[in-house]
């Protein structure tokens, strides 16, 4: 059999007939769209699913279930499409969640739901990872900025269209649909990638690597609930949440020595070797961590303080996704165009800051135009770093290992959710207790005493006194959870001054201008791999 190498696919990626790319392109953005939109629309369908199904004491489950099945699948679709060749993982994990969303529709109490959400997670662990990855066996880096503003634009498309879809869905063809809607969809983006999609086939000799992804399941399986039930299901002091941080502690700890040990790593530590990789890292975390805490509290303070409609909560956070769509759009082109990126992490990192710290300065005055300029700016940030951080890492670690780096990433992003959402949202919580007490006296306790956010309805039967210092409760809660998130925010901007701006591989001059030696990660980016058709 011919010897071929990564650095030959991706340069026979790059000079495909464009026809051919797009349509490769448009299966792959079908397929994010896919893993992206699932949580966006059932969270519209969960109370019609629950007046069939019953069973609201495990209503978390079914977001939890898929949460933690795409967690800890992440980094494991990643290393198996760097091992056996991405197309046929990828096409697998497509099967596998197409699979899940067929069995959910199909579910008959809620036990069953849950069960097949975790199927339907295994599966869109490897959607997003695959996606990244086979950009980036296909596009050169010079080239690949331009493409990933396609992905922030999937990403802002999931989060407005999302609850609107779900409702539509749910309203005129019932909730089951909202998983059924996936296998079409899913099978124009399978059928597309088999007939089109073209990549050297591997044939690893090294087994897979089991007590690591053992290890890293358990690690961050245990993460995820922490941040899940801390403070909800469980105190943060009770033994159950301790237990939960020495399992996953130990499991970390255990899962990097091993790392050391095995012949073919699930997570090479090598590629922590690099700076720009480390940092990107980072810089994914607090982008995690800000975003989905921005998400969930935004739409709570209009809805609660400013009286926006519910029905169209995904529309009130148009000015932040859409400056973030422009944006990341703008930089892949100018990336694409120059072969610079460090401007744009820095940049980003300050907007990030500056535009939560603005949002921590709402109150019950502040107006939804004011509201909407601040919120634009934070969208200016994201924008500045949402697929950035993906490039950098991708261009700083061998084609070998380019799995693994998109997966690392994307779970990076994903643990900040994580913790963004539980710190954020307990720091809220307190928050509007406080000044529920403060406001209200007795009463105002006990209508928080069950949870912090109040729906529209629960809202509208609080007697006038209830409401009013329930709204001075949720502006100071939102105060105290921005004014987090942008010192949080600092890091990132912290980190992206440490870059080093190492030029992108592929397509353009700036490219035969690496330096030949003397920095480990422009040595890696031009270093081929050899591999077995």
């Amino acid at each position: 059999m011919a010897d071929k190498t990564e650095a030959a696919t991706g340069e026979a990626g790059a000079g495909k007939q464009p026809r051919s790319v797009r349509v490769v392109l448009l299966a792959l953005m079908i397929a994010m769209m896919l893993a992206m939109l699932d949580n966006m629309i059932i969270g519209t369908a969960m109370p019609t699913i629950v007046g069939e199904l019953g069973g609201l004491e495990h209503l978390s489950w079914v977001v939890t279930a898929y949460t933690l099945a795409t967690a800890a699948s992440t980094p494991l679709w990643g290393k198996l499409g760097d091992m056996y060749g991405r197309k046929g993982v990828f096409m697998t994990s497509i099967v596998i969640f197409l699979a899940g969303s067929a069995l959910s529709g199909m579910a008959q109490d809620m036990g069953q739901l849950i069960g097949f959400r975790a199927v339907q997670g295994l599966g869109a662990g490897g959607l997003m990872v695959g996606v990244m990855a086979i950009i980036g066996d296909l596009i050169p880096p010079r080239e690949r900025g331009k493409y990933q503003g396609m992905i922030a634009g999937v990403m802002a498309l999931a989060m407005i269209g999302g609850p609107l879809v779900g409702g539509t869905i749910t309203d005129n063809w019932g909730w089951r649909w909202s998983f059924y809607i996936n296998i079409p969809l899913g099978a124009i983006a399978l059928i597309a990638i088999s007939a089109v999609l073209h990549l050297p086939k591997k044939r690893s000799r090294a087994r897979i690597d089991y007590p690591g992804a053992a290890l890293l399941t358990i690690g961050i399986t245990a993460i995820v609930l922490v941040t899940t039930w801390g403070g909800t299901e469980y105190a943060w002091t009770s033994a159950r949440i301790m237990e939960l941080i020495g399992i996953g502690v130990a499991a970390l700890v255990g899962f990097v020595f091993w790392q050391t040990r095995a012949a073919e790593p699930i997570l090479p530590l090598h590629i922590f070797r690099s700076r720009n990789f480390t940092l990107m890292s980072v810089i994914g975390f607090i982008v995690g961590f800000v975003m989905f805490g921005a998400t969930l509290f935004l739409p709570l303070y209009q809805q609660s303080v400013q009286g926006a409609s519910a029905t169209n909560s995904g529309l009130l956070l148009l000015p932040m996704l859409g400056a973030m769509l422009v944006t990341s759009m703008v930089a892949g082109r100018v990336t694409t165009s120059t072969g610079r990126y460090k401007i744009f992490p820095v940049v980003g990192g300050a907007l990030m800051t500056v535009g939560l710290y603005l949002l921590s300065t709402m109150d019950t005055d502040t107006t939804r135009f004011t509201s909407g300029l601040y919120m634009a700016v934070v969208g200016l940030g994201m924008g500045c770093l949402m697929q950035i951080t993906m490039l950098v890492a991708q261009n700083s670690v061998e084609m070998r290992d380019m799995g693994v780096a998109s997966s690392s990433t994307t779970l990076f992003r994903t643990l900040g959710s994580s913790f963004g959402v539980a710190i954020m949202g307990a720091l809220f919580n307190h928050r509007v207790q406080d000044v529920m007490t403060e406001r209200a006296g007795a009463l105002g306790s006990k209508v928080t005493e069950q949870s912090a956010q109040l729906d529209a309805a629960s809202l509208a039967k609080l007697p006038e006194a209830a409401r009013d210092a329930y709204q001075h409760a949720v502006s100071s809660g939102t105060h105290g959870a921005f004014l987090l998130g942008s010192v949080v925010a600092v890091v990132a901007l912290v980190a992206a001054v440490f870059v080093k701006e190492i030029p992108l591989k592929g397509a353009g001059p700036k490219a035969a201008d690496a330096p030949a030696g003397g920095d480990d990660e422009a040595a890696t980016a031009k270093a081929p791999v050899t591999e077995s058709v």
